[in-house]
């Protein structure tokens, strides 16, 4: 299947973007520098309920070709055995409400069924899902997917499809005026919030479940004479923030368990500060998205320009502000084959190592495009340096927790907890993983996967070393 761009934004937001990168890129740390330890960036991990620090490392996995009757045909379980065998541990499952809820008030049992294969897909590799509820220029009234059209208000508004550039569809008056209405009328407050609730009365209990993305880059209108900047943080601060803690209460009736992700817009994607409020909830997640206008639009990685330091630098001040863990929902550019990408990509790693609990890439499928895979299932180009050694899961208070692609050098240092065991995964890779562990500890190791024990408050340090790369 073609894959067409995910986003192409339109000269307004760049500009904007542009303005703000520049003005912060002198704010954060270099791109190559060692990532700072856990308990020095202000931002708190992911845990699991043995308290273990997690990290996540995964892909969106969609069926966007598909709907009614065929959606989620697309995703099969070679997805989840596949992601397993190259070390992942993670998928961001998008999910449609105009699949799920085609008609108001009736819910398609067969999508919820298609769900739940996956999901038994997904715990058969050890897979954790993250369920996010997507949509692509509001949904079908527009020609796209997500909010379905029945919940659709556009007040007569105008708009013109713009097929070249599709992220501009979003500043069509009517789709402007369909999320107000979506955020404001307390009709489709109750229509969104029952939509959760369903998911979290048939899922929250699946051992595969991680938690719920509530909205998928939501947007919003501007107002009169309002810039791009300006009227982002008054959406985040007066529309989403009301609208997540709404989406809250709903799931936290039926689910008191599993994690809530919350989305700022995309411009705060790109590295624009966020005006989101407090998320009145005991297990919220940050989780902003990770794209460069120039990038998408075709251009090769430019270190020099500092666009991974100044989107570093703006998007960990809310997660700290909060105290809640960020995990980054997509990230990835199209092309791959540029000659800087295998810089982009281990510069991003980097980044993403300092703050962040985890991330899926965008996106685990097989042929052309944001594909993580070509038809044969290997790596497409440059992607394949995603695939790192990394602990899953640490029982204790980590330290240090690096990875050299240089020399092929992971680091885990830690002192070890009262309850639960140390988890290593090691990618396949060209030659072989070299395993050594300081510090009085049990150490197992299983094809890929090392498991670590030790005493409580041992000091323990893990270093895996790969040969060259061939």
């Amino acid at each position: 299947m073609r894959i067409r761009t995910r986003m192409r934004m339109g000269s307004v937001l760049t500009s904007v973007v542009t303005s703000f990168v520049l003005a912060a890129g002198a704010l954060a740390p270099a791109a190559d520098a060692h990532p700072a330890p856990p308990e020095q960036t202000g931002i708190p991990r992911l845990t699991d309920d043995l308290g273990r620090t997690l990290t996540l490392r995964g892909w969106n996995v969609e069926d966007k070709a598909n709907s009614g009757d065929r959606a989620l045909t697309a995703i099969t379980e070679k997805h989840f055995r596949d992601l397993h065998a190259k070390g992942f541990n993670f998928a961001r499952l998008l999910i449609f409400w105009d699949d799920l809820e085609p008609t108001r008030g009736r819910y398609s049992t067969e999508y919820l069924r298609r769900i739940d294969r996956v999901l038994d897909w997904a715990r058969k590799y050890d897979i954790q899902v993250l369920l996010d509820a997507h949509q692509d220029v509001f949904g079908p009234a527009f020609g796209h997917r997500g909010i379905p059209a029945w919940a659709t208000r556009t007040d007569g508004l105008p708009f013109t499809p713009h097929p070249d550039d599709w992220f501009s569809e979003y500043f069509e008056p009517a789709v402007q005026r369909a999320f107000t209405h979506l955020y404001e009328d307390p009709d489709l407050q109750r229509a969104q919030a029952r939509m959760w609730q369903v998911l979290a009365e048939r899922f929250g209990r699946h051992p595969a479940l991680l938690g719920y993305d509530l909205i998928n880059e939501p947007m919003g209108e501007l107002g009169q004479d309002e810039d791009l900047p300006t009227a982002a943080r008054r959406i985040e601060a007066q529309q989403l923030t009301p609208m997540y803690n709404r989406l809250a209460r709903a799931v936290r009736s039926a689910d008191r368990t599993n994690w809530l992700f919350v989305e700022p817009t995309p411009i705060v994607g790109e590295g624009v500060p966020t005006g989101l409020g407090a998320i009145r909830d005991h297990r919220t997640v940050y989780a902003p998205h990770f794209y460069n206008t120039a990038m998408e639009a075709g251009a090769d990685y430019d270190p020099s320009a500092g666009w991974i330091e100044s989107y570093e630098a703006a998007v960990t001040e809310y997660p700290k502000q909060q105290e809640i863990p960020v995990v980054v929902g997509e990230w990835g550019p199209l092309n791959n084959r540029l000659p800087r990408m295998g810089r982009f990509y281990r510069d991003a790693m980097t980044s993403l190592s300092r703050y962040s609990s985890g991330w899926a890439g965008y996106v685990w499928c097989y042929g052309g495009g944001y594909c993580a895979l070509d038809e044969k299932g290997d790596f497409a180009a440059n992607k394949d340096r995603t695939a790192t050694p990394y602990a899953p899961a640490v029982a204790g208070t980590v330290h240090l927790d690096t990875y050299d692609d240089h020399a092929r050098v992971y680091r885990l240092t830690y002192t070890a907890g009262r309850r639960g065991t140390t988890e290593i995964s090691l990618p396949p890779a060209a030659g072989r993983w070299r395993v050594s562990v300081d510090g009085r500890a049990e150490v197992r190791r299983h094809g890929g996967e090392v498991r670590v024990h030790a005493r409580s408050g041992a000091r323990v340090t893990v270093t895996v070393t790969g040969t060259a790369r061939g």
